[in-house]
């Protein structure tokens, strides 16, 4: 079952988080071939979107935003956008857009960093937005201070974190066909907790790379093998890593309350895309199609209007009707 442990060291200004995506990494994957409409995804990119499902699961259990978290990769080369949106509760989807070949060895710079043109967002989305209120949206590109192209996507996510919250950050993470899972080890902020869109205090600032607990965990944690990672299950990962560690761990996160696949597309979502094209256009599609078909890029739902629903939409909406308002 997929789940979400979070942990402290005692006495120590770190803390840590370990997540194992099981059965609702594998419905992503499912739900990508189970409308007949898609190819599964190349071996790369099923390892790379793993691996941001299970960052952006750690990244929003580690703010605690009241509101979506969404991690997009995007760039120059066959993998056109990658992205993993996680709510509040944990529910989360992902999906990616592949254009051409992706050779089975492609790295990250070959699947969207080719040309320098690739780059990692990650918006925070606000559940209940004030009125002229904007998502918060941070760029990362995906080439390291001298220029040089990172290919390992947890580095991208430790330069951010370190840039954005000005605390030194440990992140692993590894993803198969079976299960995507994440280690993050971090040093806690002097003063307040930290967030993404926050700014750090002075105090944090001085202590960037000198904390020595910090620097003996991060290098045990960065000890830990893809392999390891994806074979041991997670008390046997954080006893093996931590077991000279006085570490106190609190109950894991599962089922309901823990990470899972959820999807909040919607008729009523589809119908006002349908509106948003305009009747003449709407019409046309239909003629020339026999129906207007949408599939969710995210579980694979299919939803079809015929001319009969068509209309139907465009009639709710006629002055004097309040069905879509």
């Amino acid at each position: 079952m997929s789940e979400l442990r979070k942990f402290l060291f005692q006495g120590l200004p770190v803390r840590g988080m370990l997540v194992r995506l099981t059965e609702s990494w594998q419905e992503v994957l499912r739900r990508r071939t189970a409308s007949g409409l898609e190819t599964e995804y190349p071996e790369p990119v099923r390892r790379l979107l793993g691996e941001m499902t299970a960052a952006a699961t750690l990244m929003q259990s580690n703010i605690k935003f009241n509101g979506a978290l969404v991690l997009q990769v995007f760039g120059d080369g066959p993998l056109k956008l990658a992205v993993v949106e996680v709510q509040a509760d944990l529910s989360f989807r992902a999906t990616a857009k592949v254009v051409g070949e992706v050779p089975p060895d492609a790295s990250l710079c070959q699947m969207v960093n080719r040309n320098k043109q690739g780059r990692c967002m990650v918006t925070l989305d606000p559940r209940d937005r004030l009125p002229g209120q904007q998502p918060y949206q941070g760029i990362i590109s995906l080439w390291d201070d001298s220029g040089r192209p990172i290919e390992h996507f947890a580095e991208v996510l430790q330069h951010y974190m370190l840039q954005s919250e000005q605390l030194d950050t440990t992140l692993v993470l590894a993803a198969d066909d079976r299960l995507a899972a994440g280690l993050l080890i971090q040093r806690l902020p002097v003063q307040g907790g930290g967030n993404l869109s926050a700014k750090a205090t002075p105090a944090d600032e001085d202590q960037i790379g000198r904390n020595e607990d910090y620097a003996r965990i991060a290098i045990l944690a960065a000890s830990l093998k893809s392999e390891e990672l994806l074979q041991l299950d997670g008390p046997t990962v954080l006893r093996r890593l931590f077991w000279e560690e006085n570490r106190v761990e609190f109950d894991p996160l599962v089922g309901e309350s823990g990470p899972r696949f959820a999807c909040n597309c919607s008729t009523e979502r589809v119908r006002r895309m349908i509106l948003s094209l305009g009747a003449d256009e709407a019409r046309d599609i239909v003629r020339e199609q026999g129906q207007i078909e949408v599939a969710c890029d995210f579980c694979g739902l299919a939803y079809r209007f015929d001319a009969i629903d068509t209309e139907q939409i465009f009639v709710d909406t006629a002055p004097g009707s309040s069905s879509l308002q």
